[in-house]
């Protein structure tokens, strides 16, 4: 399908892309409600019979999450409430019974990572003010979702295995129960980082810590020269995580350097801006052609699934927020999400719209790829070119350790529940065993009673 698109692209003739202009505003506003435009094609939760919240296959629930993440940061940069209703819907929408982003709809394949991905959009909703739940929802905030996600991600810590982690599978029965993955753990990093700025609360910071020295313990995090690797995970198996997967993604280190970013605009402790240092690094070495991001695993080879080619939007995020929360770092991010944004902008000619995305953001126009993880790719790496001219994410109390809870205030409006998600059954928490109720068990009984009719009758007809 790819090589027709690329087809009508070369008969109908090349584009120019995007005009983007980087230092305008009104032009990064204008590419990204084009870029949102082609994104809402594959949305399926305006469409009849369509699940809110959720896009059409193959693009799984993850993904959603990650891209309703970014569309807030459109509302927020561009003062544009267009798809609000839609972005809010959705957010409510999969919040689950237990409001922990455990939707019966997923439970049965939810991984943490998945998980995490909502609990990042939830944060995201929190810390950039967007409209707070009211109506049937008015007992729920943001941070109170972001919370619940962090208290049943952590409550899934595994220190009976590779000295702690969290797997990256959450139910025994998927494939991946057994590994223990950096993206997991990083989102978990990257969240508690977060929920400690914005609630000036140190017990969030440690589990931060905590989750990030076992990555560096683990060798997920990997010193080499100035620069970190960060590999993709390792199998429990019988040497404790020691055989790594060595695989590098973008994601990875976005969530790790914005993690870091967050803690030392918090603490203001020098070790978290060496650890940014390292991280811009070891970026720097991996993933820049020419200063434009690629995703360096499978771009080149073309062989980058439709999880791996939205990986870059995360990371273009992340690096957004490290620019602006870490002043010393601010000019050479900013370089690299200049570089990247034009040649985004370049790629976005395609399609029969004229402006739909590709992958390969140094190609100099539209390499036939697209979907939704180049859509929200490039949305994500041009609005983040307004940064300062925007505040820093919004806390609840001022967004440093030093402040004094009681009386500063950081903007935030979202409400804070330290025991959101601390009551959800263990199922929800642990999830080793899957429930089996009595309409479970009638059904099966009536399921198996069929099954044994038609191999009694098979038999007698066979005999006969």
């Amino acid at each position: 399908m790819i090589w027709l698109s690329f087809l009508s692209y070369l008969l109908l003739g090349p584009v120019t892309g995007l005009d983007l202009d980087t230092t305008s505003q009104d032009s990064v506003c204008d590419a990204a409600t084009l870029i949102i435009d082609g994104i809402m094609d594959y949305y399926e939760g305006i469409r009849y019979g369509g699940t809110v919240g959720m896009f059409q296959a193959p693009y799984y629930w993850w993904l959603a999450g990650e891209v309703f993440g970014g569309m807030i940061d459109t509302w927020y940069f561009c003062e544009n409430d267009t798809y609000e209703t839609i972005i809010y819907d959705a957010l409510l929408a999969q919040i689950g019974q237990d409001k922990d982003y455990m939707p019966s709809n997923q439970t049965a394949t939810e991984g943490n990572d998945d998980q995490a991905f909502w609990g990042l959009a939830a944060l995201q909703a929190a810390e950039r003010n967007f409209t707070n739940p009211s109506g049937e929802y008015e007992d729920v905030s943001w941070m109170g979702l972001a919370q619940a996600v962090y208290n049943t991600m952590w409550a899934r810590w595994d220190t009976s295995n590779c000295g702690g982690g969290l797997r990256w599978q959450i139910f025994t029965w998927n494939t991946g129960y057994d590994y223990k993955n950096s993206v997991s753990n990083a989102g978990l990093f990257n969240i508690a980082a977060r929920i400690a700025r914005y609630t000036s609360n140190d017990s969030y910071a440690e589990t931060a810590e905590t989750v990030y020295n076992w990555l560096r313990d683990v060798n997920f995090i990997t010193l080499e020269g100035d620069g970190y690797q960060v590999f993709d995970g390792a199998k429990i198996g019988t040497d404790n995580c020691s055989t790594l997967s060595k695989s590098e993604w973008t994601y990875n280190y976005g969530l790790l350097i914005g993690g870091c970013a967050y803690m030392y605009n918090y603490t203001e402790d020098e070790s978290w801006l060496t650890e940014v240092g390292r991280f811009y690094e070891g970026i720097s070495a991996t993933f820049l052609n020419n200063s434009i991001i690629y995703e360096r695993q499978c771009q080149e080879s073309g062989t980058c699934n439709n999880d791996q080619r939205s990986f870059k939007s995360v990371f273009s995020r992340m690096l957004g927020a490290t620019a602006k929360l870490v002043p010393d770092y601010h000019d050479k991010i900013m370089d690299i999400i200049t570089a990247s944004a034009q040649g985004a902008a370049s790629s976005c000619s395609g399609g029969s719209d004229g402006h739909t995305c590709g992958m390969n953001w140094a190609y100099g126009g539209w390499d036939g790829w697209y979907g939704l993880g180049e859509q929200i790719s490039a949305l994500e790496v041009m609005q983040n070119l307004l940064i300062d001219q925007h505040d820093a994410p919004y806390s609840y109390y001022g967004g440093q350790r030093t402040n004094d809870t009681s009386s500063t205030r950081g903007g935030g409006s979202s409400s804070i529940d330290d025991e959101a998600g601390t009551d959800a059954d263990d199922d929800s928490l642990n999830a080793n065993a899957m429930k089996i109720n009595s309409k479970d068990r009638v059904g099966a009984g009536i399921i198996t009673g069929i099954v044994l009719a038609i191999v009694i009758a098979l038999t007698v007809w066979m005999l006969v």
